[in-house]
C-alpha cells in the first residue's frame, strides 16, 4: 500500500492573471490539483486533494496507480552549498518565519515558473 508522501507532485508559482500563491499537481493524477497562497498551505491542501482522489477511486473501483508510474523521481534530493549559502538561507527562512526547505522549495518553484514564462 502506497503512502500519500510516495506520490511525486509539482509545484508552481501562479501568476496575477491566474490569481497569484502556488498551484500543486500530481502526474499520478491528470486530475488532481490544488492551490494555496503559500507554498506551505499548497502542499497541504494538495495532500487533502490527493486523499480524496484515491478514496474516490478505490470507492469507484478503479484501480490506484503505483506512485511515480515508473519510479524516475523520488520527490527528494540533497544539496551541498557553500557555507555563506547556507548561512544566508537560514537567516532568509528564520526572518520569513519558514523553515529553510520551505523557502529553497520556494524558490525554487518561483524560479520554474519564471523559466516557463509565467512569473
Amino acid at each position: 500500500m502506497s503512502k500519500l508522501a510516495d506520490y511525486p507532485f509539482e509545484i508552481r508559482p501562479l501568476n496575477a492573471d491566474e490569481g497569484g500563491g502556488f498551484l500543486i499537481s500530481y502526474p499520478d493524477f491528470a486530475e488532481c490539483v490544488s492551490d494555496g497562497e503559500t507554498v506551505k498551505e499548497a502542499l497541504k491542501n494538495g495532500k487533502d486533494a490527493l486523499k480524496a482522489t484515491l478514496v474516490a477511486l478505490k470507492g469507484k473501483g478503479f484501480p490506484v496507480p503505483a506512485p511515480n508510474g515508473g519510479g524516475v523521481a523520488s520527490g527528494k534530493f540533497v544539496a551541498r552549498v557553500p557555507k555563506t549559502v547556507h548561512a544566508q538561507l537560514a537567516t532568509r527562512a528564520k526572518a520569513e518565519g519558514v523553515s529553510l526547505n520551505t523557502l529553497v522549495l520556494t524558490f525554487i518553484a518561483q524560479g520554474l515558473g519564471r523559466k516557463e514564462g509565467r512569473a
